[in-house]
């Protein structure tokens, strides 16, 4: 392979309808597919950089950021994430005796000391009109089951005679946070509940339900998550469905991609190799479950400033070129973390290469190679297959040399290479291609005929 000087060139799909269009069949869209997520949904969640405690006017900066840096390149969900209706919320720690602002019903609502905007029942709506109005998605985080102080108040159910003690499971609880139980679908009144729920989502204009305490254990939950679902489908609003967190059971394959549009197969991922490093095996345990619509979910991208502003990401450069090149390769969500407000310019741009996000968005026939230990490779084709993408990662500790036969991707012939992450081409390539790559490190070309 030759090497040259780099050379720019014209965005190509930059947007998340473009590549949509790219990834669905010849006249199709997304209204005629029915599918609520034909491609990776990109976005922005609060957690990584605000945990429990962003409130309006900074969801509103943040949102601001977003729309004018972010969405020109797709990323159009804007997610608050957990206890947006906890008043006294203050770190990554939870009170262990909540008093959620909640309705007469027991359905949660925005405390208006974080959210003025919510006051006198308004809830999201106003928050979510705003985020409208810049082009951008609103979501919203809920945990699985009924609040715990509904049920210690017995609160009724709307629509129905039944009380939240009745539907409530109280041996079912979340083992990291104190606010809800969990709810018994077979009590009478239970998918009512659910419904509730979501029925006032909808009436805020949320669009995208971030469910966290479902994923794990699996068949626990089960019908919980089937409840979710059913209530999105009796809301009378679309809303993408993320199920958090992980391990999602690959075993529950089937299941989960009937019944979401993302699910997580891990624990939280923060900003550490070996947690980057294990993500590797999962995205390849789930491969044969991706569909467009259906999305094995990495976790947010924990990059830039951290952590309630305390600190910047712990990855390298390199290791965060692997992120993006792993998510991006395996089609994960594509969901940033950090705080916007500091967004430099180099994480800005990790996060729009277009040649980069165009295989995130309109890639398929995507599947792991294992050929070595401490290298990892995958391929892919593009949506029109003109191209083959071949993403190489050194997962060791020093610089090494990978190398990757492409007969094993069925490529034959001279192949011009380009480096997507450089934007340039960088010569030919016949039989193999080979990049010496950093420690922790990746290169992501695409390949056309020469």
């Amino acid at each position: 392979m030759s090497s040259f000087s780099p050379s720019r060139r014209a965005i190509l799909a930059g947007s998340a309808l473009a590549g949509m269009a790219a990834t669905l069949p010849a006249g199709a869209s997304a209204q005629t597919t029915g599918l609520l997520a034909p491609t990776p949904p990109m976005g922005w969640n609060s957690w990584n950089s605000f945990a429990t405690t962003i409130t309006e006017d900074q969801s509103l900066e943040v949102a601001t950021i977003m729309a004018q840096k972010l969405l020109p390149s797709g990323y159009d969900i804007f997610t608050v994430d957990i206890q947006w209706y906890e008043p006294e919320a203050k770190s990554y720690a939870y009170n262990a005796e909540p008093v959620p602002t909640m309705d007469d019903h027991g359905r949660l609502l925005p405390a208006p000391n974080r959210f003025p905007s919510s006051a006198n029942g308004k809830g999201f709506k106003p928050l979510a009109d705003k985020v409208h109005a810049m082009g951008l998605r609103f979501g919203v985080h809920l945990m699985r089951g009924i609040p715990r102080l509904a049920v210690k108040k017995n609160v009724p159910i709307v629509g129905t005679s039944v009380r939240a003690a009745d539907i409530a499971d109280t041996s079912s609880t979340c083992p990291w946070n104190p606010d809800m139980y969990g709810v018994d679908m077979s009590k009478p009144g239970a998918q009512a509940y659910y419904d509730s729920v979501f029925k006032l989502f909808a009436s805020w204009g949320v669009d995208f339900v971030k469910m966290d305490d479902m994923s794990r254990p699996y068949d626990a939950h089960m019908a919980e998550i089937e409840a979710a679902h059913l209530a999105i489908q009796n809301s009378g609003r679309p809303m993408l469905l993320s199920l958090s967190p992980g391990e999602t059971p690959v075993a529950r394959g089937e299941h989960v991609r009937r019944f979401a549009q993302m699910w997580r197969i891990s624990d939280d991922f923060w900003d550490e190799w070996k947690l980057l490093d294990d993500q590797f095996t999962r995205f390849e345990n789930w491969n044969a479950w991706r569909q467009p619509g259906a999305w094995p979910d990495g976790d947010m991208l924990p990059l830039g400033r951290l952590a309630l502003g305390d600190r910047d990401t712990k990855f390298t450069p390199d290791e965060q070129q692997t992120l993006m090149s792993l998510w991006s390769i395996v089609r994960s969500p594509l969901i940033m973390g950090g705080d916007l407000r500091h967004l430099d310019q180099a994480t800005l741009d990790l996060l729009t290469n277009p040649e980069v996000l165009a295989v995130n968005q309109n890639s398929k026939d995507n599947g792991p190679h294992f050929l070595a230990d401490g290298t990892r490779v995958w391929t892919a084709r593009a949506g029109d297959n003109n191209h083959l993408y071949v993403a190489l990662f050194n997962t060791t500790g020093d610089r090494k040399t990978v190398s990757f036969a492409l007969k094993y991707a069925g490529a034959n012939g001279r192949y011009k290479v380009r480096d997507l992450w450089k934007r340039a081409d960088i010569g030919t390539a016949e039989g193999k291609v080979q990049a010496e790559i950093p420690a922790h490190g990746s290169v992501l070309y695409r390949l056309s005929a020469a």
